[in-house]
C-alpha cells in the first residue's frame, strides 16, 4: 500500500527547448517549487479550469512523475534510486497570465501553481519497467494532435540526480511526488479539449471543461 501524498516537488526548466520557449535562462542547477497534496486530482476526473474570465489561461505542462517509497534526507544518488516507488504521467497546470504578472512583481507562484486540480495525476506503475530512468519517452496529444513529446534523455537533471538533489534541499518522505518537468511544446487548455496522456504501453486520456 503506498503512503498517502504529502507534497508535489515540481522541477522548472528541465528540458532545455522548454526554457527557451518561454524565454528563460536554462538554469545550472534545478529550480524547485511545490504545490500541495490538495491540488492533486485523478486523470480519470475532467480536468476543470479556474474560470478563464478571472484567472486567464490555463496551461498544460505534461510531465513524467516519481512517487517516493522511502524517506530521504541528504541522499546519494544510490539511495535515490532506491526510493522510487512508483511511477506515471502528469499535468502540471500553470494559470499562466496570472503566474506572469506575479513573477513581474517578484511575487511567489503559488496562486497561479497550487489551486485545487492543478497536478493532475494518472494511475501509478511499477518503477522496475523504466531500467535507469535514462531513456523514458512519452507523449501529450490534444484533439489528435501531438503537442508533446517528451523524454527523459533530454532532461537537464537526471531523475536519480534530481531525486538526490532536492533532499539535499529539504528532506522527502514515503509519499512524496516529484514532477520532473516538462518538454516544449506546452500551450492552453481549451474547453471541451480531449487528452491522451502515452507512456509506454500504457493510455489515460481526460476531458476539459
Amino acid at each position: 500500500m503506498r503512503a498517502p501524498i504529502g507534497k508535489v516537488v515540481c522541477v522548472g526548466r528541465n528540458y532545455a527547448e522548454h526554457a527557451r520557449e518561454l524565454g528563460n535562462e536554462i538554469p545550472k542547477s534545478p529550480i524547485l517549487f511545490m504545490k500541495p497534496a490538495s491540488s492533486v486530482v485523478s486523470v480519470r476526473n475532467d480536468i476543470v479550469r479556474p474560470d478563464p474570465a478571472k484567472y486567464g489561461d490555463t496551461h498544460y505542462e505534461a510531465e513524467l512523475c516519481i512517487q517516493l517509497s522511502a524517506d530521504l534526507s541528504a541522499a546519494t544518488v544510490e539511495q535515490a534510486q532506491q526510493a522510487i516507488g512508483a511511477v506515471t504521467l502528469g499535468l502540471d497546470l500553470t494559470l499562466r497570465d496570472l503566474q506572469s504578472k506575479l513573477k513581474e512583481k517578484g511575487h511567489p507562484w503559488e496562486r497561479a501553481k497550487c489551486f485545487d486540480g492543478a497536478c493532475v495525476l494518472a494511475d501509478w506503475l511499477e518503477p522496475q519497467a523504466f531500467a535507469d530512468f535514462s531513456q523514458v519517452n512519452y507523449q501529450l496529444t490534444i484533439n489528435d494532435e501531438l503537442r508533446q513529446d517528451g523524454d527523459s534523455a533530454f532532461m537537464l537533471f537526471s531523475v536519480y540526480e534530481l531525486l538526490a538533489e532536492i533532499s539535499h534541499a529539504f528532506s522527502l518522505q514515503a509519499g512524496d511526488v516529484i514532477m520532473t518537468g516538462t518538454p516544449s511544446g506546452v500551450g492552453v487548455l481549451q474547453e471541451n479539449d480531449q487528452l491522451t496522456l502515452t507512456l509506454g504501453a500504457h493510455e489515460w486520456q481526460v476531458q476539459v471543461r
